[in-house]
């Protein structure tokens, strides 16, 4: 069935939808993502809240979907744009065709669509709405932040733990991976899931030995209702912040974040440790960077750094036991090289083990 793929510019693309057609335009933000597999996991990452995700690798859907590799429930893009998408898969652990899998959840699947153009227009002109319908025409009548993801739909609604560990680490849950969580218990962590918005006393009450910020939709200033919060949790336990998690600690110091023109998604980014002077390949999802000049009068300093264009992919306290990074340690999808991020982690809540009264 003939769909068409319209961007804000006033740009419109056809293709073939390869699931149901649906009553209504589906709208909200187009990104793009560079990796040539992960495609399970970005579609269950709760960052792409209500995103429009365009593949550049024209064959996606040829190793299906299995049961393994989700990061969370369900899916959590709005749509989903793909060059190629109507395959068979070979994959032994695959049960459903990436068709199948998007149908069951009511989300639209474009194919033969020239993902190279559309791509373009994003790299040129930035972040803007997009919608997949039947019409030629369409109007976009809400502005882009109206369309934003809000942390709330994608939080847990209640307390859950995991691991059995001995060492007690809570995340405040902004849209966590579920990689995030199994990288913890690998490393021998209890994990408590808590709600984003959960108190100060609540938190200490779980008598945590670390802090992890998860990652997360939407633009991180929707959450500043939070900071008092979030910096009062964070100077009293050890913390590590990934992505939205590292933006918060940021703003929650006095920084400033702002959005970029296209983002970063894709297993491919180069970060380099300014400590080690190690440089790791990582795997990154974001629209909004931490604007370093902001930083200057705050106790936070760059740690890490993008090789590619020199954004700020990481932050450590001059004095605290708290860093940050942009990119995804878990990786999943991509690679695992930072993965040893978690092991600092560790290290440092045991380094810090005990000495609460001496920093909070």
């Amino acid at each position: 069935m003939k769909n068409y793929l319209h961007l804000e510019n006033g740009s419109v693309f056809e293709g073939e939808l390869l699931t149901k057609s649906t009553e209504k335009a589906i709208t909200g933000e187009i990104v793009f993502f560079t990796g040539m597999t992960g495609y399970q996991e970005v579609l269950t990452d709760p960052s792409y809240k209500d995103q429009i995700v365009i593949f550049t690798y024209p064959l996606i859907g040829n190793y299906g979907i299995n049961e393994y590799d989700f990061e969370s429930k369900k899916p959590h893009v709005a749509g989903v744009i793909v060059y190629e998408g109507k395959m068979s898969h070979s994959h032994y652990q695959a049960k459903y065709s990436l068709g199948e899998y998007l149908d069951k959840w009511n989300i639209p699947l474009l194919s033969h669509v020239d993902t190279r153009a559309v791509v373009k227009n994003i790299r040129q002109e930035g972040s803007m709405q997009a919608a997949i319908t039947a019409e030629t025409a369409f109007t976009f009548e809400a502005s882009l932040n109206g369309l934003e993801a809000h942390v709330a739909s994608v939080s847990t609604k209640e307390i859950e733990s995991f691991g059995e560990g001995s060492k007690h680490v809570v995340m405040m849950d902004f849209g966590y991976k579920k990689s995030i969580l199994d990288s913890l218990v690998e490393q021998g962590c209890r994990v408590t899931v808590v709600p984003f918005d959960t108190e100060f006393e609540q938190i200490k009450e779980l008598k945590p030995d670390g802090i992890l910020l998860s990652n997360g939709p939407g633009d991180p200033k929707q959450l500043e209702y939070l900071l008092g919060n979030i910096k009062k949790v964070i100077t009293n336990f050890p913390t590590m912040g990934i992505c939205l998690g590292h933006q918060l600690t940021a703003l929650a110091f006095g920084g400033n974040t702002k959005k970029m023109l296209f983002g970063h998604r894709g297993a491919n980014q180069p970060v380099v440790d300014l400590k080690t002077k190690k440089v790791y390949m990582s795997s990154q999802n974001h629209s909004y960077e931490v604007d370093e000049p902001s930083l200057q009068g705050t106790p936070l300093q760059v740690r890490f750094r993008n090789v590619n264009d020199g954004t700020v992919e990481g932050l450590m306290h001059k004095d605290l036991p708290i860093f940050t990074t942009q990119y995804h340690p878990e990786a999943n999808p991509g690679p695992i090289e930072s993965s040893s991020q978690f092991n600092d982690f560790l290290q440092m809540i045991i380094d810090y083990s005990g000495r609460e009264k001496a920093y909070a």
